[in-house]
């Protein structure tokens, strides 16, 4: 049996659960090191998970004998721990959106690039079996437009870092980026944005500046047209999201909380696999282990482009006008 990947974590709270728990059941893994700038919240992984404590990431890189970091921070807080864990040959699996500001994005990008590290972007909607089978049904059919929502309420308490523009980005940089990047992987690259958004339902919720409305149009590279709408006004439920392709063929393909369907119904058929799929964490795992990065469906690079978008949009939103997104390499 090979040797089990060394891994460690910079952020303990929220996502990084998840995947720890997947982690500790894989025998190829070993959980090595746990950093949290909250010491008792790093603590308390260890406690659950194994690995050595840290508060400190530089003190982690120097003193942990590792071969992967998951990077599971809000999005204000990525930055030069990324590039640092790629210099020192790290391979990296980096939470959603994987910034805030495209420039650090493209430092990290670059950085990334250069080492020639596995990396490994955090939206695993991407390994399930329908976004498999979508993309697949999608990829030789000409779609005209795209139209999406994630309608929801507001992610923690009156402190908490995502309801705070500045840190988070909003709702549709920081929730609906998941539909955005499963919009990217199964229609294509998204070339202009333009965005609207308001803030009427929640000016009753403390420390919120994020808009609880946002509406963007989308200019896809291939010519079709589409939009996207986030809400975060539900706090009492409600919610849920949905994403239709209008394609050739004259009927819709819709994606909706894991199941993907045709109407009307008997237009096309899309054959979903029934066998288990890969996770993320196995994908990052096998990757590392065979030093294939193919087997990653977002590397940095690409997960930066999902993020490039929402960054966009919220630049036309403060500029009111249409925006190009920039392109990634």
């Amino acid at each position: 049996m090979s040797q089990p990947v060394k891994v460690g974590f910079v952020g303990t709270g929220g996502i990084a659960n998840s995947h720890l728990r997947n982690l500790v059941e894989m025998e190829d893994v070993r959980i090595a090191a746990l950093c949290d700038i909250d010491e008792s919240r790093a603590n308390a992984a260890v406690e659950r998970y194994g690995g050595q404590a840290y508060t400190d990431y530089r003190e982690m890189f120097d003193g942990a004998d590792l071969d992967a970091v998951y990077f599971c921070l809000p999005p204000f807080a990525h930055s030069d721990a990324e590039i640092d864990a790629a210099e020192r040959g790290l391979h990296l699996l980096v939470q959603k959106p994987v910034v805030l500001e495209l420039e650090t994005g493209i430092r990290i990008a670059e950085a990334v690039e250069k080492s020639g590290v596995i990396s490994c972007v955090g939206y695993q909607g991407r390994y399930s079996n329908v976004a498999t089978a979508a993309r697949d049904f999608l990829k030789d059919k000409t779609i005209g437009m795209v139209a999406c929502h994630r309608w929801g309420g507001i992610a923690g308490g009156p402190s908490h870092w995502w309801r705070v523009m500045d840190k988070s980005g909003g709702m549709l940089h920081e929730q609906a980026t998941h539909q955005l990047d499963m919009i990217r992987y199964a229609a294509g690259e998204i070339v202009e944005v333009y965005k609207i958004d308001a803030m009427q339902i929640n000016v009753d919720q403390e420390n919120h500046t994020i808009p609880d409305a946002e509406v963007v149009t989308l200019q896809f590279e291939s010519g079709a047209v589409g939009y996207i709408s986030t809400s975060s006004a539900l706090i009492n439920g409600g919610g849920g999201s949905r994403t239709d392709f209008i394609v050739q063929g004259h009927y819709t393909v819709q994606l909706d909380r894991g199941d993907v369907r045709i109407v009307p119904e008997g237009a096309a058929t899309v054959d979903v696999p029934d066998s288990r799929a890969q996770s993320i964490d196995e994908a990052f795992i096998s990757a590392i282990q065979t030093s294939d990065q193919s087997v990653i469906r977002s590397s940095y690079a690409d997960g930066l482009k999902s993020a490039a978008v929402s960054i966009a949009a919220n630049q036309s939103s403060r500029e009111g006008r249409p925006v190009r997104v920039p392109a990634i390499s």
